[in-house]
């Protein structure tokens, strides 16, 4: 069985989000202890495992995500790994379709260019008081803090770009808050200091950071599934639902373009397969 890691929203090795991405042959998942174990070997933020079902169905695939700690109900970089992946081994004919345990049906389509195109759930935020002991975790006081519902996020906005770039958590402390609150993570984010700026990674809208420490990643590279979250708040910011660009300021950095349609997200992003390997168990 072939492993493959691709690097999603970017267009170079190196940058953006590894995902471990893994096709399995049609008939009964694996036991959850070997998906365990395989995503724990790999040791990136997410492993994706995509398994066929019969045709004819709602959809083409079922998708299943799994850090090295724990199974998640959505990621956007996998996914958008996963859709990599087949279109660079011949599999798509077109647009396909993910049945995924938690977040429904989703789908997503490849451009010409090879940009893939996710249509996720949005996960418009509700503003919540400040949680106690969260500016002492992040080291910066947010200026307001929202939940997002099924995502299990806490959006949390700061005074500007650079206050998000200067963030240096204390991850024991964001691990205990995220325990204690019942969060999958937190997102830190603020507008982009000046979004017509060429900026040689590109302009942007708003920039991000996601830290989830109890789950096995302390800092994401690049969180797909966080954008169905900002892209909501900045949309109705900015005034406007369309072309929105989102840069992820981790250390490999990234860019997501989304658009909101109602109650979905489209998240947009190129990928590089930067490694193929045989899983030999």
């Amino acid at each position: 069985m072939r492993i493959q890691i691709v690097d999603s929203f970017t267009t170079r090795p190196f940058a953006g989000n590894p995902a471990g991405v893994c096709l399995l042959p049609a008939g009964e998942w694996p036991d959850d202890r070997w998906l365990r174990r395989v995503a724990a070997e790999l040791n990136h933020s997410e492993t994706a495992f995509a398994l066929p079902l019969p045709a004819g169905g709602e959809a083409e695939l079922e998708i299943r995500w799994f850090t090295p700690l724990v199974e998640t109900n959505l990621c956007g970089h996998a996914t958008l790994a996963t859709v990599h992946t087949l279109a660079r081994e011949g599999l798509l004919t077109g647009p396909v379709r993910f049945l995924s345990r938690s977040s429904g049906i989703l789908s997503a389509s490849v451009a010409p260019d090879g940009a893939v195109t996710l249509d996720f759930p949005a996960a418009p935020g509700s503003e919540v008081p400040v949680p106690d002991g969260l500016a002492e975790a992040l080291g910066v006081r947010p200026v307001a803090t929202l939940r997002t519902g099924a995502l299990g996020d806490l959006l949390t906005v700061l005074p500007d770009e650079a206050a998000v770039r200067a963030v240096r958590p204390d991850l024991a402390a964001v691990a205990a808050l995220t325990r204690r609150e019942g969060l999958r993570g937190i997102i830190v984010t603020a507008a982009a200091a000046s979004p017509a700026a060429d900026r040689g990674d590109g302009g942007y809208d708003f920039v991000s950071r996601f830290f989830s420490p109890a789950e096995g990643i302390p800092e994401d590279p690049v969180t797909g599934s966080a954008h169905t979250a900002l892209a909501p708040y900045w949309a109705a910011r900015l005034g406007r639902t369309d072309a929105l660009v989102g840069f992820q300021a981790s250390a490999r950095t990234g860019l997501v373009r989304a658009s909101v349609h109602g109650d979905r997200v489209h998240l947009t992003g190129h990928a590089v397969t930067v490694l193929e390997a045989d899983l030999r168990v």
